[in-house]
């Protein structure tokens, strides 16, 4: 066409959208492939990803969001190749960190209309978009409150799933193990991103990691799987696992 066109994920025939083994989650095959969640506000960019339509044999239509990994963590977490994210259709889950809500959209797409997403969040600036984000969003609670102290929202957050942290905290594992007391199912499950350099920049990333785990062990969680994010996150990883499971026989 004119201009040659931007390239990239185009809809239309050309584009088959197939299911991703996490139940929820979609890949976009073309010339490059992409992650996609299905949109539950079809029409609506959150931040400015783009859009996939497919055309159902029945004349229907169905959006897609391509869910860029470099902006969201749990997305490059995914792409690395997490055996588990624990976030199904109908899950709730309280994410912590969630900034101006752009892996929230995505959670929200990929949980539903049955699931439920508290996404909290301190900054004000941020707490902004996220608040507009969820008047569109029925299945996303927005909470401006500091992470640290739970006992703030208890009156708004049910008992959830699965917690998400991205909180980028010195002190992340224990904002993470106050909020799973409160609201963390037993044998519930956490997916937690760590930034290393955040948490302590005199270290090698590994030994921040290494002692971040031992943090959550002492917790009542137990960590099954540790993946770093390169190449889309620079000395970062996420860490996966239970929360107060029953001992092993």
């Amino acid at each position: 066409g004119r201009g040659g066109g931007r390239g990239g994920m185009r809809g239309g025939a050309k584009v088959a959208v197939v299911e991703h083994r996490h139940p929820g989650v979609y890949v976009a095959r073309g010339k490059e492939d992409a992650l996609c969640t299905k949109n539950m506000v079809p029409g609506v960019s959150v931040y400015g990803e783009k859009r996939i339509t497919v055309d159902g044999a029945e004349g229907e239509k169905t959006e897609y969001r391509v869910w860029n990994p470099f902006r969201s963590k749990l997305g490059a977490g995914i792409l690395g190749g997490l055996d588990k994210i624990y976030m199904k259709p109908g899950s709730k889950v309280l994410y912590l960190g969630a900034a101006s809500g752009t892996t929230v959209s995505h959670v929200s797409d990929l949980v539903g209309p049955e699931g439920i997403v508290y996404a909290v969040e301190f900054s004000h600036r941020s707490g902004r978009d996220l608040v507009n984000m969820a008047k569109k969003r029925p299945n996303i609670v927005p909470i401006i409150e500091d992470a640290r102290h739970p006992a703030k929202y208890r009156m708004v957050v049910s008992m959830v799933d699965c917690i998400f942290a991205d909180v980028a905290q010195p002190d992340q594992a224990r904002i993470v193990a106050i909020n799973a007391q409160y609201f963390l199912k037993n044998e519930g499950a956490f997916v937690i991103s760590i930034k290393a350099n955040c948490i302590d920049s005199t270290v090698p990333a590994e030994a921040v990691f290494a002692r971040e785990v031992k943090k959550l062990q002492e917790e009542n969680f137990r960590p099954t799987e540790q993946l770093t994010l390169e190449p889309y996150e620079r000395d970062h990883a996420v860490v996966v696992g239970g929360y107060r499971m029953p001992p092993k026989k």
